[in-house]
């Protein structure tokens, strides 16, 4: 993953609501009714962000029968934990090219 697909991954995580939405799938898969209901938000808001972190590749969709359960890419969230863990030394020159992985 780039520094610049790092950086989008980021941006879009630092909305409140896909934030919450993010670490409420992160050990499970959830339907939307249960998601809305729990955020205490309009079903409307919810599936919008829920777009957004599925056009991403952040969530993906299952359908079961007439419900649609999402949940969290596995490979990804490897990836949100270790842009969030503390790293060793400063960040790379940005004009250094090996600096752009």
């Amino acid at each position: 993953m780039t520094v610049e697909e790092k950086a989008l991954l980021l941006r879009i995580l630092g909305h409140p609501v896909r934030l919450r939405i993010v670490t409420g799938l992160a050990d499970r898969c959830v339907c939307v009714k249960e998601m809305w209901q729990h955020l205490c938000l309009p079903q409307a808001v919810v599936s919008q962000h829920l777009k957004i972190l599925k056009d991403c590749g952040i969530v993906t969709a299952r359908r079961e029968g007439t419900r649609v359960c999402y949940s969290v890419q596995t490979e990804l969230m490897a990836e949100l934990v270790s842009l969030l863990s503390p790293q060793r030394g400063p960040a790379p020159c940005a004009a250094d090219p090996s600096a752009r992985q």
